[in-house]
């Protein structure tokens, strides 16, 4: 069995529901389906596929939930990281309002499969993204009539005066409200995810890295110790699958982030930071966000690395970050601090399809991998039960490779990224 304490450090993972651990992949197996990585997009796309009649197969290489999909900001928003606009620009008008639609179906996802499958998380609903600068101001204002006017979906504005009453921090000036969207215990929500699949019949083997998969008309994934022939077969793993399709490791970049969670403050001062416990993101390009646990911690998340090595001096940075919103904290340092990669496209649009017709895929969450990796574990499990509309609509997406290849793709965005938290800092 594999070791469940490799779990990577973090608050979620000290305050995680027991879990069943799963065997490692030994020997030839045979599937219907066989997904990699045992993350949001892979059991979303492994409980469906098992409800309707397959026998599935899910592959992981450490353990459930180790990647993104159990060390992120928690945050479930409708919506894709590349916005509405740019959707539209990329696919038109008519499919860029069913892309909306399908990303708040996303968000009712996590609802359903909470309520059906009574999976302890700590759901809370409410989040709001917060205006710094008066330009935020005016592009929050644009966006609610955009939301409103062209995509059937109200949110409400809240000036300094109102947001102050709920997030009582002299750093915003206003704020765009959802009380659709909200907050999630990330990692209970993929252990409860994996116990739905497993109670389907979805068989979960952790410790079991893909090392190769040979195409064919019965696709075979490779692990140190065994294999899976399948009809069709899934790649789930996002940032971390290098190697098994280099064509998709091109058009995403890892990007690292980071949370930490300060000690206990006990209910009474931590809802006074945040009064109705919604979850808060800001506009910046670099961007802050934070939120409550159920145990009234402030976790609070932002910074990001594009090399391999956390930022120099990350503790002091993000404690900084911290006071500057909440300096009612200072003397609070965090008691957990952690970080993941997640996988950002070049044009932050969600990069679903196909390999070949037998292999599917998504990458590119962009930073909206929570409700939007539901989505994609639905849309392929439709798609490998014959009904494909979705998923070619996701496929028309134009995605580019990130330039400079291996050697430079990562130098060239660094520089990029440099520019807008000069912006973030100057307009």
């Amino acid at each position: 069995m594999p070791d469940k304490s490799q779990q990577p450090a973090s608050w979620y993972a000290a305050s995680a529901h027991a879990a069943a651990a799963h065997p490692r992949l030994q020997g030839a197996q045979q599937a219907d389906v066989c997904v990699l990585g045992a993350g949001l997009t892979g059991l979303n796309a492994a409980l469906e596929l098992a409800e309707a009649g397959y026998k599935v197969i899910v592959l992981e290489s450490e353990s459930v939930g180790w990647g993104a999909s159990g060390r992120n900001g928690g945050q479930v928003i409708f919506g894709f990281g590349c916005g509405e606009s740019k959707l539209q620009s990329l696919v038109g008008e008519a499919d860029a309002r069913r892309l909306f639609d399908w990303s708040v179906e996303g968000v009712r996802m996590i609802r359903e499969r909470i309520a059906k499958h009574e999976i302890a998380c700590d759901w809370r609903a409410g989040h709001a993204h917060v205006a710094i600068r008066p330009r935020h101001v005016t592009e929050l204002k644009h966006w609610q009539h955009e939301l409103g006017e062209h995509y059937g979906y109200p949110l409400q504005w809240w000036d300094r005066e109102q947001l102050q009453s709920t997030l009582p921090s002299e750093r915003y000036l206003g704020a765009l409200y959802d009380a659709n969207s909200g907050h999630v215990h990330p990692l209970n929500y993929t252990l409860g995810l994996a116990r739905a699949a497993g109670a389907a019949g979805v068989h979960i083997f952790e410790g079991s890295k893909v090392l190769r998969m040979e195409h064919g008309t019965r696709p075979v994934l490779h692990t140190q110790h065994g294999s899976v022939q399948c009809d069709f077969a899934v790649l789930a793993g996002n940032a971390l699958v290098k190697g098994i399709a280099p064509q998709l490791d091109r058009k995403i970049m890892p990007v690292g982030t980071y949370i930490g969670a300060t000690p206990a403050l006990g209910a009474e001062r931590a809802h006074a930071l945040i009064t109705n416990d919604m979850a808060v993101a800001d506009m910046n390009w670099a961007l802050d966000y934070f939120r409550l646990s159920a145990d009234h911690r402030l976790l609070f998340g932002g910074r990001a690395s594009y090399s391999n090595l956390p930022p120099p001096n990350l503790r002091g940075v993000m404690r900084t970050r911290m006071h500057a919103v909440f300096p009612q904290l200072k003397g609070i340092d965090f008691e957990y601090l952690w970080g993941g990669v997640i996988d950002i496209s070049r044009n932050r649009a969600p990069h679903w399809g196909r390999l070949r017709d037998n292999v599917y895929f998504a990458q590119g969450f962009s930073g909206h991998g929570v409700a939007a990796t539901g989505l994609a574990g639905r849309v392929i499990s439709e798609a490998i039960r014959g009904q494909a509309e979705r998923l070619d609509v996701f496929a028309r997406i134009h995605h580019r490779d990130f330039p400079g290849g291996r050697a430079l793709r990562t130098p060239l965005l660094v520089a990029a990224m440099a520019w807008f938290k000069l912006r973030d800092a100057l307009w």
